[in-house]
């Protein structure tokens, strides 16, 4: 009788075995090495798309002469893309199980986000916004069925949670659908509205239980979005300078913009990752207002790049607009964009009036660098990169006081 053959063991680093479909249940707050998935970086990709197409539309109507409404659309199209991404980020924070069924269902919101940034320009020029809210409800269905599959896998309180969650986004869904069938006029005051509906479910729905979201995950996970938004601004405006140089052979004006630009981007980088800011979301008090605050810091960058584009029209005679209009474009984002990061981040760790005056003084000298005409976009970034270096100049100062 011969004994059954020893199976070979598996080679270092082999793959566990895992079933397709599994439970989706809550992972732990305190979970080690907790970092973002591919599916969630692809993800992120995917929405930067969407971010793209609205900047378009906002160069096109700066541009045009017609700030006022193309920032009001750009507001509107921003949050829909913004409050989708936040959700399921946070959502991911907890729950993600990456099986078969979580990945589907990932990939039919990113399908959504897409639809959704097709609609994009009809809805800026025509008022369309029929294709933007078929992209915008596809992902929020998406969202209501990973709740709904989390509520089937919990209890008690915890099961509250998710089936609150999953009927609050099924309810606003109504409101945005109606949006589509009220006067152009009624528009913008309903989506104040149904904004701030969306906004209070996650408050209505852990208000007995907090989802087990990862302060660590969640912080690098906003920081790879910010990333990409300052990477598809960099790219933007090197693609208007380009154009700009190959159009008009214009390097003698656009060379100050491209490096007042760069500056800015860099300095944009530099300020909003100086600090490790996992360790102050403690709480979900301090989670919400970081996170919703995070609107601004991410429309103020994708912003950013939108006026460098504006700024390289007028320079070359492409745009119906002013100078003062043309970098107005670029400082008043980027005095919004220092201002958001030293609330939300900053100011948790400067020590002392002279670090926390830093950031908000720059702001103030951006806007002040608008009425610089030609050398105001330069002169922002020479600007923002002086904040820096008085920060960082500031801060060791400290450590050497310390020692």
């Amino acid at each position: 009788m011969t004994s059954s053959p020893t199976p070979p063991p598996k080679p270092p680093g082999a793959p566990a075995s895992r079933p397709p479909l599994r439970r989706l249940t809550a992972r732990g707050r305190q979970e080690a090495h907790r970092v973002a998935s591919p599916l969630e970086l692809f993800f992120d990709l995917c929405f930067v798309v969407a971010i793209a197409q609205a900047g378009v539309q906002l160069v096109h109507a700066v541009a045009e002469g017609h700030a006022g409404k193309g920032i009001l659309d750009y507001a509107m199209i921003f949050f829909a893309i913004w409050w989708a991404w936040m959700n399921f980020t946070w959502f991911a924070s907890a729950y993600d199980n990456d099986d078969v069924l979580y990945r589907v269902v990932t990939l039919v919101q990113i399908a959504g986000v897409l639809v959704l940034a097709a609609g994009i320009s009809e809805a800026f020029t025509d008022h369309d916004y029929l294709v933007v809210v078929l992209g915008y409800l596809i992902m929020r269905l998406a969202m209501s069925a990973q709740w709904l599959r989390a509520a089937r896998s919990a209890e008690g309180t915890e099961r509250t949670t998710a089936l609150r969650y999953a009927g609050g986004v099924l309810l606003c869904q109504v409101g945005w659908t109606g949006l589509l069938f009220l006067p152009e006029s009624a528009r913008p005051w309903t989506f104040l509205v149904m904004a701030v509906l969306e906004m209070c479910v996650p408050l209505y729905a852990e208000k007995d239980f907090s989802t087990s979201w990862h302060p660590h995950h969640i912080s690098e996970r906003y920081g790879l979005f910010t990333i990409i938004v300052l990477g598809e601004t960099i790219a933007a405006a090197t693609v208007a300078v380009k154009t700009g140089v190959d159009d008009n052979d214009a390097l003698g004006e656009l060379l100050p913009i491209a490096a007042g630009g760069l500056l800015i981007i860099f300095a944009a980088w530099w300020i909003y990752f100086v600090v490790p800011i996992h360790g102050h979301l403690r709480s979900s008090k301090d989670a919400f207002l970081w996170g919703y605050g995070h609107y601004l810091v991410f429309a103020s960058a994708a912003a950013i790049g939108a006026g460098l584009e504006v700024a390289v029209e007028q320079a070359v005679d492409k745009a119906h607009i002013s100078t003062l209009a043309a970098s107005s474009a670029v400082t008043l984002p980027t005095a919004l964009y220092l201002l958001t990061v030293w609330a939300l981040h900053s100011r948790h760790f400067k020590v002392g009036p002279a670090q926390q005056l830093v950031l908000p003084t720059a702001a103030l000298l951006v806007i002040c660098c608008t009425f610089l005409g030609d050398w105001s976009v330069l002169a922002a970034g020479l600007v923002s990169a002086a904040a820096v270096t008085a920060g960082e100049t500031l801060s060791a100062r400290m450590a050497r006081r310390a020692d």
